[in-house]
């Protein structure tokens, strides 16, 4: 061998470029999850079930989520939001836009303002998402003023 073989044969040259190129590939697909946008399951606070699926939209910048799925055993399919008081009053729960208005903060992985809506009761909340664990997560987190609480997400594919 001669000092000016290469450090690698051609072959393992073609497979160090290949994982390089894998690798960042990878990187990149991470980073595009780092963003509230896509299918989301929803789960009960108290026991954890799975409750529904909420697809979350970016609209001029802006978050807009809908419920897709009630998945909650003894839901009824025609569920309408009575205790809503705004323009969604009494219109079907899948469909019902939940999640509105929050737009990215700069410089963070992070969306803030909007309101988020509980179906439940009808009330409006002050918005904020975070994904979390590489955007297989998310954190929603509903306030009033400095009381609120955060529910976690997990990204459907």
């Amino acid at each position: 061998m001669s000092l000016l073989d290469p450090i690698f044969p051609e072959r393992e040259m073609k497979l160090i470029r290949a994982t390089v190129v894998l690798m960042a590939l990878c990187g990149a697909a991470a980073h595009a999850q780092m963003t509230p946008v896509g299918r989301w399951q929803t789960f009960e606070e108290k026991t954890g079930a799975p409750k529904s699926i909420v697809a979350i939209a970016d609209r001029n910048g802006a978050m807009l989520g809908k419920i897709e799925k009630v998945l909650r055993k003894d839901a009824d399919p025609n569920a309408k939001c009575t205790e809503c008081t705004d323009e969604r009053k009494d219109q079907p729960i899948v469909g019902l836009e939940v999640l509105r208005g929050a737009r990215k903060v700069e410089g963070q992985d992070v969306w803030d303002g909007g309101q988020v809506l509980d179906p439940e009761n009808g009330k409006t909340y002050k918005l904020k998402l975070t994904p979390i664990e590489g955007g297989k997560k998310l954190e929603v987190r509903g306030s009033i003023a400095f009381l609120g609480r955060t529910q976690t997400w997990t990204r459907l594919p």
